[in-house]
């Protein structure tokens, strides 16, 4: 093999940029960066509590009895909260204008939005008669305050999900593949050369694709089918090391293929149910990764068999998967970093299996501009692979053979 790419970074697609300049994921043509983002469930949440908050503690001022308070803290709401969504909902469809502003111009926007949001709070309660001379001024200046701490909150979330901030993660999670992990690979690699070159070239061609995908540079996000192949492969590796020991089973939703979350987010939750499920047991075990849509909601759960010991299997919270919980911690964090409070994780055991669960926003449409790298989990490209074959056997005329 002359042309062996096992631990090579793979080639740049045409569509992609000149080494040396950075390479981001196809889109909608980008200006500047979008300094805050209030279209997401999880900031409105925060955004109507922070206000309640703010008014619980203003209403203190003026009510000397607590029966006195919350019909203040009732009065303001009526007039606050609506105010707070039209502020809410005018920055989330003004996304695309205000991308196109320069930073300070956004700032400026958000804090002009929140003026006027507090004045349409002051209409509110003026318009049923709560006071001879609404305070129009006081109003304004207390939206545009509570405005630029919101922006700034939004700030501060939308830094931690730049690169800066999650490559350090990211690089922890593409540590997780394991040096004794290669080193096994081709151990099973060189084993069977001689017997079975076929499943041996598959095995490294699994390999190559799999270090490619963890040490190339990710973007923010990919799509659930991207993940599958990429544990499709990883799966595949482990099958030849452990053969009957391991059973893989398959349960996907093409419906979920286009769901996104973070990059090599589910090879080492695949990973870790290998090594605390399937390795530690004599007879092995089973693993079954699961997708499935339900309503606006895609659900992933990957499961697997206890380790049993002489035929014995383990019980209750004895039998549970030990390690240090790095890779769970970081899954949780990215998922977190990426939908907010709209994604889920959980991880424990359940009906005698460990299982891990992952709940993501379900996919409206494909993405604008951008096409999965992978194809539908599954269906593996056999014609670039009949290819990288025949450029790595230029004086072997016969085909090469496929493995099933």
């Amino acid at each position: 093999m002359h042309n062996s790419q096992i631990l090579s970074t793979q080639p740049l697609p045409p569509d992609l940029p000149p080494p040396g300049k950075p390479y981001r994921h196809a889109g909608p043509p980008r200006g500047q960066a979008l300094v805050f983002d209030a279209c997401h469930v999880g900031v409105v949440l925060r955004a109507v509590l922070f206000v309640e908050a703010v008014l619980g503690v203003g209403a203190l001022y003026v009510s000397p009895s607590p029966m006195e308070w919350v019909a203040t803290l009732a009065l303001l709401t009526g007039g606050a909260l609506p105010a707070t969504l039209v502020w809410l909902i005018t920055a989330c469809s003004l996304k695309t204008w205000l991308q196109r502003l320069a930073t300070a111009q956004q700032y400026a926007a958000g804090v002009v939005l929140g003026a006027l949001a507090g004045a349409y709070a002051c209409g509110m309660l003026a318009l049923v008669g709560t006071t001879a001379s609404p305070p129009w001024v006081a109003s304004a200046a207390t939206g545009a305050l509570l405005a630029a701490l919101l922006v700034a909150a939004l700030v501060l979330r939308a830094r931690g999900r730049t690169p800066a901030a999650t490559t350090a993660r990211l690089t922890e999670l593409q540590s997780r593949i394991r040096p004794h992990f290669l080193f096994n690979t081709l151990n099973s690699a060189i084993a069977l050369v001689r017997e079975e070159p076929a499943k041996a070239e598959s095995l490294l061609e699994d390999l190559s694709d799999l270090f490619r995908h963890a040490l190339i540079e990710q973007g923010e996000y990919v799509t659930l089918a991207e993940e599958i192949t990429l544990a499709r492969r990883y799966l595949a590796i482990e099958e030849v090391r452990f053969g009957k020991r391991l059973q893989v089973q398959w349960n996907l939703d093409t419906r979920t293929d286009l769901a996104r979350l973070p990059p090599l987010l589910l090879q080492p939750l695949v990973e870790n149910a290998v090594k605390h499920g399937v390795e530690p047991s004599d007879r092995g075990g089973r693993l079954r990764v699961l997708t499935e849509l339900r309503g606006s909601r895609v659900v992933v759960r990957i499961t697997n068999t206890l380790p049993t010991r002489d035929g014995k299997p383990g019980a209750g919270d004895d039998a549970a998967p030990r390690g240090h919980g790095i890779a769970l911690a970081n899954v949780r964090a990215r998922l977190a970093l990426l939908h907010d409070v709209q994604g889920e994780f959980s991880a424990g055991v359940r009906d005698g299996l460990y299982e891990v669960r992952i709940t993501l926003p379900a996919p409206d449409t494909r993405p604008a501009g951008r096409e999965p790298r992978s194809r539908p989990a599954g269906q593996r490209d056999r014609t670039a692979t009949g290819s990288r074959r025949k450029a790595l056997r230029p004086d072997t005329h016969a085909p090469a053979q496929d493995q099933p």
